[in-house]
C-alpha cells in the first residue's frame, strides 16, 4: 500500500497500540532548555527514575541567555539565573550532553540540533518547545511536547500519541525575487487561518519547496507551528545530504538506501491537499495580533477583529506600507541562520538606518553561525550599518521580564508570533522575513524589499 513519508516514520517507531487505540512510539532525540530542563530532570531525579539513554537526551541554554557579549550566568529575566545553573546541575548529574551558555556549539535548540546533524532523516525529535517542528525540515518527525511528556520520553524511550491526520501543501512555480520561505509561510497562514492545520501533520512540497535552501525548508517548517499543526516534514533529498555530511552527530557513512527511501509514494493519499502557486506570492507582513493576520506588504489592511486593530493601532483600509518602526530585529529560530544573516547583509551593505529608530540588532540562531557570519565579515556590515550584533539565543523572540521597550513601540521582526505583549506588554509586533525587516530598517518605516531594485533608498 502506498505510504506518506509520516507513514513510513511513524511505522518503523510503533511500539505497541495500547487498549485506547493510542500509539507507543519510540523516540529516537529529546531536547530540553532551560525553561523546562531542570524541572523534568529534578522530578526524574526525585523519584528515582533515571534517563533511559542519555546518549540520546541534550540540553542546552538558549531561552532566556544574555544576548549582550561578555555574558555569564545572569539573565535579563529577574530570577532567571536560577533556570541556568539548575539545569546545568541537573544536567550534569543525569549525565546528558549540555550546550552550556558558553560552549562553542551553544544557541537555539531548532538551530543547532540540524548543524550539529543530531537531527537526521527518519527519525523521530522532541522537545518542550512549540517550534520544534523546525527540524522536520531534514525529514524527521519532530514535535513539541510537555515537560511531563518529556520525563515520560526520557524515562521510557518513548511517548503515547493519538496518530494525526496527514496534509499535503505543495507550492508550485517559482517564488519571485524577494519572496521567501517565511513569506510562503505568512501566505499559507493568512489564506487558511491559524487553526488550519490543527491535528495534521503538515508534508510540504512542490517545486518552489524543492528550490529552497536547506535553512529555508526550516524557516518554512518551524512556522507550521503557527498554523496549529503537530508537525511539519519534508522529503529529505541531495541537499539534505550534502548538508549533513561531515556534521559532527551525523554518521560518517550514511545508509543511503534507507534515506532515499524517506519520501511520499506517487500514489500516497492524504487526508487534506492545499496547492498554492508561489509564483502569486509577493512580500508578507503581518499586521494584527495572529500570524494569520498577515497580508501583501503592498495591499490594504482587511477588516480584522476589532481588539486586533486596536492593539496594533491600525485600521482597516490603511495601508501598513509606510506605517513607522522604532525596532528592527533580525533573529529566533525562524530566521537567524546563516544564510538568513548573509541575504540580510547584503542588502544592508553601504547603507544606514534610518535615524529614527530607537533599536536594531542581530542576534545569530547559534554561536557556530555567529562566528561564521564573523569570518565573513557579516557582523560589520551589520555594524556600519547601524545594527548592535550580538551573542546567540532567543532573545526577543518573546518577553520573558527581561529585554523590552516601553509599551506603544512598533517592532518588525523576523520571529514567528505576534501576540499581544509577545516581545513585551504593549509592544506592537509586525513579523515578516529578513528582506523586508531590512528594507523597513533602512526606511524607518514598513517598507517593500522589492523597491530596493528601483534604488530607492539612498546609500
Amino acid at each position: 500500500m502506498p505510504q506518506t513519508l509520516f507513514d513510513k516514520i511513524w511505522q518503523r517507531h510503533v511500539v505497541t497500540v495500547t487498549a485506547t487505540g493510542t500509539t507507543l512510539l519510540a523516540i529516537d532525540r529529546i531536547f530540553l532548555h532551560e525553561r523546562t530542563g531542570a524541572a523534568a530532570l529534578k522530578s526524574m531525579a526525585q523519584a528515582g527514575r533515571p534517563v533511559c539513554d542519555p546518549a540520546r537526551v541534550f540540553a542546552v541554554m538558549d531561552h532566556i541567555v544574555d544576548t549582550r557579549p561578555g555574558r555569564d550566568d545572569t539573565t535579563l529575566m529577574p530570577g532567571g539565573q536560577a533556570f541556568i545553573t539548575e539545569t546545568r546541575a541537573a544536567a550534569l548529574a543525569a549525565g546528558i550532553t549540555l550546550f552550556d551558555v558558553n560552549d562553542p556549539d551553544q544557541g537555539i535548540t531548532h538551530v543547532i540540533s540540524p548543524e550539529l546533524g543530531i537531527v537526521l532523516p527518519g527519525c523521530t525529535l522532541v522537545a518542550p518547545d512549540s517550534h520544534t517542528c523546525t527540524q522536520g525540515a531534514l525529514g524527521a518527525l519532530a514535535w513539541g511536547i510537555g515537560a511531563s511528556e518529556a520525563e515520560h520520553a526520557m524515562t521510557t524511550g518513548t511517548l503515547r500519541l493519538a496518530r494525526p491526520a496527514t496534509m499535503r501543501v505543495r507550492f508550485t512555480g517559482i517564488l519571485p525575487v524577494y519572496v521567501t520561505a517565511k513569506d510562503m509561510a505568512l501566505a499559507l497562514i493568512a489564506r487558511h487561518g491559524a487553526g488550519g492545520g490543527a491535528g495534521h501533520v503538515v508534508e510540504f512540497a512542490g517545486e518552489a519547496v524543492e528550490a529552497l535552501d536547506i535553512e529555508g525548508r526550516m524557516t518554512l517548517c518551524n512556522m507550521a507551528t503557527e498554523f496549529s499543526a503537530m508537525a511539519a516534514i519534508i522529503a529529505p533529498d541531495e541537499k539534505t545530504f550534502a548538508w549533513l555530511a561531515g556534521r559532527r552527530h551525523a554518521p560518517a557513512h550514511f545508509d543511503a538506501p534507507f534515506w532515499r527511501s524517506q519520501h511520499s509514494d506517487d500514489s500516497a493519499a492524504f487526508d487534506r491537499e492545499i496547492e498554492i502557486d508561489a509564483a502569486t506570492l509577493a512580500p508578507m507582513v503581518s499586521w494584527g495580533t495572529s500570524p494569520q493576520h498577515s497580508m501583501a506588504i503592498d495591499a490594504l489592511i482587511p477588516q480584522g477583529p476589532e481588539r486586533a486593530h486596536a492593539y496594533i493601532g491600525l485600521d482597516a483600509g490603511q495601508p501598513l506600507l509606510g506605517t513607522p518602526i522604532d525596532v528592527a530585529f533580525i533573529g529566533s529560530c525562524t530566521n537567524a541562520r546563516l544564510t538568513d544573516l548573509r541575504r540580510a547583509a547584503a542588502l544592508l551593505q553601504g547603507r544606514h538606518i534610518a535615524p529614527g529608530l530607537s533599536k536594531a540588532l542581530v542576534v545569530p540562531g547559534s554561536e557556530a553561525t555567529r562566528r561564521a557570519a564573523e569570518a565573513e565579515g557579516l557582523d560589520r556590515i551589520f555594524i556600519d550599518a547601524g545594527f548592535e550584533w550580538r551573542r546567540s539565543g532567543c532573545s526577543l523572540c518573546f518577553y520573558a521580564g527581561g529585554e523590552s521597550f516601553p509599551p506603544g513601540s512598533r517592532t518588525i521582526s523576523t520571529t514567528n508570533r505576534n501576540f499581544e505583549g509577545r516581545q513585551g506588554p504593549g509592544i506592537r509586533t509586525h513579523i515578516a522575513s529578513p528582506e523586508t525587516v531590512v528594507a523597513s530598517a533602512l526606511a524607518g518605516h514598513i517598507a517593500d524589499p522589492r523597491a530596493l531594485l528601483a534604488k530607492e533608498f539612498p546609500a
